[in-house]
């Protein structure tokens, strides 16, 4: 089952699949959320010293030094474990990333594979090096990470917000729409992260928002936009603009 995360430990072991400079394993994702269903992958994260050697590892590029994070997939139990190998190198340089003092001084673009990994710090469970991963969850809470993230978000939303604007003036109703649904999807994306929610992606924006459940976004607000409740297609523009003025307001509220 997943919830025996020490016998996790053991079946790496035994499937030859953890590393000997090994220092912390963490699973991640939907199981750990409680969100997961009979579909649902074990995400593990394997921290080594030395990066991970197997021969038919996949390779995902990232920024970092090595330049790449290593995936094995394999099952136990009928169940697909999907394991990611990163090195402690790794993982503090993204730490590093998102200091205050690199927030200050303009900090670089995250990639989706560091956006993940910092996001599932703060909710992984550990197999191994439990004290390990607290630190770093201790180091991810209180940098600039949630700030970096929703800034970039929120960044995105107004620029769909503007599209969306020209498009409705421009009698271009069907694109208006589209950008304006995008306005809102980044918009609640950004006061997720800037909750603490950082999780990439639509699969779990509901799950998030509720967990979340900010003042500013009710989530039976949230859903009737989601599903384009209060949308006539004989007068779109009644609610694009509806649409624009949630984004707009939740916009003012976003703490980065």
């Amino acid at each position: 089952m997943s919830e025996d995360r020490p016998h996790q430990l053991e079946q790496l072991r035994a499937l030859d699949l953890l590393p000997e400079s090994w220092v912390c394993v963490f699973e991640a994702g939907s199981l750990v959320r409680g969100w997961g269903n009979a579909s649902s992958d074990v995400d593990l994260y394997v921290i080594s010293e030395e990066p991970w050697t197997g021969k038919g590892a996949s390779r995902h590029p990232v920024p970092l030094v090595p330049s790449v994070v290593l995936g094995e997939e394999t099952f136990v139990d009928a169940m697909r474990w999907d394991i990611r190998y990163w090195t402690r190198g790794q993982v503090e340089q993204v730490l590093a990333k998102v200091t205050w003092q690199a927030f200050e001084q303009g900090a670089e673009e995250l990639a989706l594979r560091e956006v993940q990994l910092l996001d599932r710090l703060a909710f992984g469970a550990a197999a191994g090096g439990q004290e390990l991963l607290s630190h770093w969850r201790v180091q991810a809470e209180e940098s600039a990470f949630r700030s970096i993230h929703a800034a970039r978000i929120l960044n995105m939303a107004d620029s769909r917000v503007e599209d969306a604007v020209g498009q409705l003036e421009a009698g271009d109703v069907d694109s208006a729409v589209l950008s304006a649904r995008a306005a809102f999807h980044y918009t609640v994306d950004a006061l997720l992260a800037s909750e603490g929610e950082c999780g990439p992606g639509e699969k779990w924006r509901a799950r998030r928002l509720r967990a979340a459940a900010p003042a500013v976004l009710p989530y039976d607000t949230y859903w009737a936009l989601e599903t384009m409740r209060s949308l006539d297609p004989a007068q779109p523009a009644a609610w694009i603009n509806e649409v624009l003025s949630v984004c707009r307001g939740i916009a003012m509220e976003v703490d980065i």
